[in-house]
């Protein structure tokens, strides 16, 4: 993982694999291995600091989060779902949000309890929700874009708030033996930012660079998670301190193009698509397809093979294990 990271020459490229719940249980039940995720040879052990969900009583797959947003985890998707009601309607009550008081015997319980796995991977702390998506899960999305435009003062005050409260995570898991810390937010989508490059930088590139600089100073690495196109703003993210970005997805950046052009610069993750390869392909196919992601993307460091999300629920299991074949395989060369 160093040796990636470090854009060196690794003596194989190290693989990561994260399952939603209900892609786990169907390996489980495929293989008869209650223990298989530990089958598989990952490379990164993560914790995350933002609190499990709580089940909202009397409401059939009903939570709450630990800022007191409702998700509705009813329909297909049992992973994150839908928000059931917005608790913030209007950019005065925008401004005036308070975050909760991060929970620090909760974080602390968390980072304490990876670091006593005995396990010598790479770790990542890991600050999930961290601006765009609190602030739009707090007022929706098409409200949140609208405040952008009509109430800027309101959304800065919000992203503020925001900023110190990550950094309050962030700062106690830097305390911990991390290697680095993750943020996830997604800005994404299929083409472009969903909000566009202009206001990217003008709300979430200051937040951003604030919570890379505190973790760049304990001397760590930042790796950042951000589903869809991102292209537009690599640049910026390399500027303010980003190592690693997750996720790379090949139907929207072409893989031989972005290594060459970000080699040496930024450390890609991902690259084996949840969205077109593994639900859709043979397990022939996607073993060649991860061989020759790997070859493109691995050459001199820079890569982590892994699925571009968690894997979902519609792959075959036989696909995961193709993957997972491949990965193993191509360390033994």
């Amino acid at each position: 993982m160093l040796a990636a990271i470090n854009h060196e020459r690794p003596d194989y490229t190290p693989h990561n694999i994260y399952f939603t719940a209900q892609m786990l249980r169907k390996m489980i039940d495929h293989t008869g291995d209650p223990d298989y995720i530990n089958t598989i040879g990952n490379h990164i052990d993560k914790v995350k600091l933002r609190k499990s969900l709580v089940p909202v009583e009397g409401k059939t797959e009903h939570f709450t989060d630990e800022f007191g947003i409702e998700w509705d985890l009813s329909g297909v998707d049992k992973d994150i779902g839908v928000v059931a009601e917005y608790p913030v309607n209007s950019a005065e009550e925008l401004a005036e949000y308070e975050p909760p008081e991060v929970d620090e015997a909760y974080v602390r319980g968390e980072c304490e309890r990876l670091m006593k796995s005995g396990k010598e991977n790479f770790k990542l702390a890991s600050v999930g929700f961290a601006l765009f998506e609190r602030a739009w899960s707090l007022c929706g999305m098409e409200n949140l874009m609208c405040y952008m435009l009509t109430d800027p003062e309101a959304v800065e005050s919000l992203f503020k708030k925001l900023t110190e409260n990550n950094m309050r995570k962030t700062e106690i898991a830097l305390e911990y033996d991390f290697d680095g810390v993750i943020f996830g937010d997604d800005w994404g989508q299929q083409k472009g930012l969903i909000m566009g490059a202009p206001l990217w930088r003008k709300f979430i590139r200051p937040c951003a660079a604030a919570l890379y600089g505190a973790v760049k100073k304990k001397g760590k690495y930042v790796a950042q998670h951000s589903c869809g196109d991102n292209s537009e703003i690599f640049g910026d993210l390399i500027d303010i301190g980003l190592d690693v970005y997750q996720t790379f997805q090949p139907e929207i950046y072409n893989l031989r193009s972005y290594k060459q052009k970000f080699s040496g610069k930024l450390t890609i993750w991902g690259g084996i698509s949840t969205q077109t390869q593994l639900p859709f392909l043979t397990p022939e196919k996607i073993y060649e397809t991860v061989a020759q992601t790997i070859s493109i993307l691995g050459e001199g460091g820079g890569y982590i093979a892994a699925p571009t999300h968690d894997a979902p629920g519609d792959i075959p299991p036989r696909n995961i294990e193709a993957m997972v074949r491949a990965f193993k395989d191509q360390a033994k060369k």
